[in-house]
């Protein structure tokens, strides 16, 4: 199981650009300390109620 350790929002405030949606990057950790990373629309985390804690549903 992967859980949210951190979310940058690089974008955070920023509108839409060129029609893309802004995006976030997401440090992952499991239950034996190994990272991932992850870049999903910002949208995404919104949508899913995901924040810094919350388990990973992708």
């Amino acid at each position: 199981m992967w859980i949210i350790k951190q979310i940058f929002d690089g974008e955070y405030g920023c509108e839409e650009r060129n029609g893309n949606e802004p995006m976030v990057s997401v440090t992952l950790i499991d239950e034996n300390g190994n990272e991932k990373y992850a870049t999903v629309p910002d949208s995404f985390l919104t949508e899913n109620k995901l924040d810094v804690g919350s388990e990973w549903v992708r």
